[in-house]
């Protein structure tokens, strides 16, 4: 599947995810004031403490209508009320779900950027996903010289200019899917592994400094709108994906 593949289809009545599977959703987060209200009533009370610290009234609606979405989708697939969900966290904050709805051994990541949010389910391998707004006013050379290795880095230098900021929202995109794939955040040293980023290229890891990354996980380009570059990190092969739109 290309950049260009990705088609985002309405979900079935009867929601199932396969061992073999792997659901991602895609879901606006700019909501009227009335529906914000209705899934802020879904959310637990450190939820709900967690959106009032936030500054901006935008951030504060798109921190509820995500962590609600979320509670929603995991709700089709758990068959339970979004508010019966209960979540744990990872030292480095990772939401994973506790027992009962753990049993299922549900594994899911979530990411969001200017408005619009992606939503990564699986059985059982663990998975990552990222989006970002792709931006042509940064200097994409200098924060790649922070961030990238250094076989990266000379990926995009020879690039035509015009590809230059496509190419950096890929590699961007593919390194935090897969270290939030991995649940241990900026921890990770970015610089330490090597994904594809030109635009003609299939997302893939192609180095990695720890033995056996390579192998043990896939990447996936996703196509989540104009404007927008997003990937996905699944934890071994075999697998089939499904892209699913959200409607409120």
């Amino acid at each position: 599947m290309t950049y260009a593949d990705t088609i985002w289809l309405p979900p079935p009545a009867e929601l199932t995810l396969d061992h073999d599977e792997v659901h991602v959703w895609r879901a606006a987060l700019d909501l009227p004031d009335g529906d914000i209200a209705r899934l802020a009533r879904t959310l637990a009370p450190d939820e709900l403490q967690r959106a009032n610290r936030f500054y901006f009234p935008r951030d504060r609606s798109h921190f509820i209508v995500g962590r609600a979405t979320l509670r929603l989708i995991l709700g089709r697939y758990l068959r339970v009320a979004p508010e019966q969900i209960g979540f744990a966290y990872s030292a480095y904050g990772k939401p994973s779900l506790t027992a009962p709805d753990n049993q299922e051994l549900y594994q899911f990541n979530l990411a969001h950027s200017a408005g619009m949010a992606l939503y990564a389910m699986a059985r059982t391998r663990a998975v990552g996903v990222d989006i970002e707004r792709i931006r042509n006013d940064l200097d994409h050379q200098q924060i790649a010289a922070r961030f990238f290795s250094p076989a990266e880095q000379a990926q995009l230098q020879v690039l035509p200019i015009e590809q230059h900021a496509l190419a950096f929202f890929h590699c961007w995109t593919r390194k935090e899917s897969y270290i939030k794939a991995h649940g241990v955040g900026l921890s990770m040293p970015l610089e330490r592994f090597t994904v594809s980023l030109a635009p003609y290229q299939p997302a893939q890891l192609l180095h990695s400094d720890a033995p056996g990354e390579v192998s043990r996980w896939s990447l996936q380009e996703l196509s989540p709108g104009a404007g927008y570059a997003a990937a996905l990190t699944v934890e071994g092969s075999g697998w089939r994906l499904a892209c699913w739109q959200w409607a409120p």
